[in-house]
């Protein structure tokens, strides 16, 4: 299970009641600039939008593709590390509204991770140090440091151990 806090909710689906957990303004305020952000070539001005108006921690040096989709309700649970990738258009979500509850988790991505374009990362995912995610990988549990993982569901391919054994054989090649 992920590591998200439980809400359950007494009417309707949850997202009917999306304005008691979250303030519409800052709903908008995230919006817009998310939407910025999404389109600006200019991966220092979205790291420092980030950073200043969402409130996440973003380690120096990561670059977000165009049209990276950080949770738009509650940024500041996602965490991502020094000198990571996160590919085109993935998103990145903290919440998830159910029909009999909803969920809050805190996302934390570490140092020199490679997150492949299209990818979702669900809440309270940890992805480890050095960790790859390939394209198109619906992340819906921790990835240990230095794994390779991809799919969806998403599997472990290749653990930190076998991708440096992997390296050491094709340097012998």
């Amino acid at each position: 299970m992920r590591n998200t806090e439980r809400h359950p909710v007494q009417e309707n689906n949850s997202l009917w009641q999306i304005y008691k957990t979250v303030s519409f303004w800052k709903v908008v305020k995230n919006f817009i600039v998310i939407q910025i952000a999404r389109y600006t070539p200019f991966l220092g001005m979205k790291n420092w939008l980030y950073r200043a108006f969402l409130r996440m921690k973003v380690g120096e040096k990561t670059a977000f593709a165009l049209m990276v989709m950080p949770d738009i309700m509650f940024p500041e649970k996602i965490t991502v590390g020094t000198n990571s990738v996160i590919g085109y258009n993935t998103t990145i979500l903290a919440h998830e509204y159910l029909i009999k509850e909803y969920r809050l988790g805190e996302v934390i991505i570490g140092d020199e991770v490679l997150i492949g374009a299209n990818s979702t990362i669900l809440p309270g995912v940890t992805i480890g140090d050095g960790a790859i995610v390939s394209a198109g990988t619906l992340v819906h549990k921790d990835v240990p440091a230095g794994a390779f993982v991809g799919g969806n569901p998403m599997q472990l391919i290749y653990t930190k151990e076998e991708m440096e054994k992997r390296e050491e054989q094709s340097l012998l090649e």
